[in-house]
């Protein structure tokens, strides 16, 4: 186990109210073929090492359930948590807000050597887009090529909406999911409803 400080960020329900970015906002927006949706209080933690240790590809298995992608702009999931590669030595993580505490630490207990683990929940939030028009929306709102040939399911970039960074991945067929900083979370909402 690694001597790293860490603690539980995420707010105790009873005694601390936290707020998605997007709080002064309705949570879903439905026009003709597309829905747009936020999904607050996720968590986010992003994880350094290196890719060609078996060790550290073992530990991240064990901890997490899943296997490190370790091929470009690739994404991994599970019905918990979902791993995105972001380049060759360092992958987004990530789950729900209230077990983000429980991967971090078994991430910090079964890794070893040089690594980072670092929670930045604070910093993300993310929306889903959805319906038969989502790929029109993204095709006017993102310079990246979108279209399916190009962008399969299990793909992730990081790349612009707009004039903001986002990171933007296709977990399935049906749904695009777009992490945003906190800080553009409203332009990226407003930009969406704007072209939807």
């Amino acid at each position: 186990m690694s001597d790293a400080a860490i603690f539980d960020q995420q707010a105790v329900a009873d005694k601390v109210t936290g707020q998605s970015p997007l709080h002064h906002l309705s949570s879903s927006h439905k026009t003709e073929g597309v829905v747009l949706e936020e999904v607050p209080s996720l968590g986010y933690l992003t994880l350094r090492g290196d890719a060609n240790d078996e060790a550290f590809r073992a530990g991240v298995h064990k901890a997490l359930g899943l296997e490190l992608p370790v091929q470009p702009m690739t994404l991994l999931q599970s019905d918990t948590v979902s791993i995105q590669w972001l380049s060759p030595d360092e992958w987004m993580i990530v789950c729900p807000g209230a077990r983000c505490f429980e991967f971090e630490s078994a991430l910090h207990e079964q890794l070893s050597g040089h690594y980072a683990v670092v929670n930045v929940s604070g910093g993300y939030t993310m929306l889903t887009l959805s319906g038969d028009r989502a790929l029109d929306v993204l095709y006017q709102s993102t310079a990246y090529d979108v279209h399916p040939r190009h962008f399969g399911t299990g793909k992730a970039v990081a790349t612009t909406l707009a004039k903001a960074t986002v990171f933007l991945r296709r977990p399935d067929d049906g749904k695009w999911e777009l992490i945003v900083r906190r800080s553009f979370a409203d332009y990226c909402w407003r930009w969406l409803v704007g072209v939807c």
